[in-house]
């Protein structure tokens, strides 16, 4: 795995701290969204580290970045609109170091698959999408019936995570036909020594990435 850079990804909107990591050859990507910014998530969330390294391990390029407001992202919490818009400047900032055939993918954990459900749901071309622990207890995501993503569709969750119900997770399945489900048994919402299982689940997605 190569080294990740830190790089910052310009406006129209606020500046955004982010990290970098492009193996040679790459035209793949995935662009990473961290937890909510409120209650102390940022880039550099365990999670966030695991979803990076099993896409780099499976050679795609990796961005992870800070939501505005956060570590050395500059602009302030804009209560999920505006961090919608980070998500898209994350997505246009890799592609921009990819090769002009290449494509991007991505993936969010909690708040931040919140934030990855939405704009795939706004036209945004992915190819890939990987939703961990999305909390639909809290924000319920009914997919439009065109999704903009036309490569493998991951939904992941522990079986004991309050703010993902594996009720819910499953009926998403069922409105995703083409998304593999995984919940792993005994864990919770932040995947305390089920992290391994949570890296190999995403290291399958990021395989078939194409």
């Amino acid at each position: 795995m190569i080294p990740e850079r830190p790089v910052t990804i310009p406006g129209p909107g606020p500046a955004l701290e982010a990290a970098l990591a492009i193996p040679a050859g790459a035209r793949l990507g995935v662009a990473v969204c961290h937890p909510h910014p409120l209650y102390g998530g940022d880039m550099d969330s365990p999670i966030v580290t695991v979803a990076v390294q099993a896409c780099a391990e499976a050679g795609l390029a990796t961005l992870r970045f800070n939501f505005r407001g956060v570590g050395g992202s500059a602009g302030a919490w804009d209560e999920g609109g505006g961090e919608q818009d980070d998500v898209r400047a994350a997505l246009a900032h890799l592609r921009g170091q990819l090769p002009a055939d290449g494509r991007v993918a991505l993936a969010g954990y909690s708040f931040g698959a919140s934030m990855a459900a939405a704009v795939a749901s706004r036209g945004e071309r992915l190819a890939g999408l990987a939703l961990i622990a999305p909390p639909l207890a809290m924000r319920p995501w009914q997919p439009p019936t065109s999704l903009g993503v036309d490569g493998p569709i991951l939904l992941a969750a522990g079986s004991a995570d309050d703010y993902c119900p594996a009720s819910a997770l499953a009926a998403l399945g069922q409105a995703l036909p083409k998304a593999t489900v995984i919940v792993i048994d005994g864990a919770d919402h932040f995947f305390f020594t089920r992290l391994a299982r949570l890296a190999g689940a995403l290291g399958d997605w990021a395989a078939t990435i194409s």
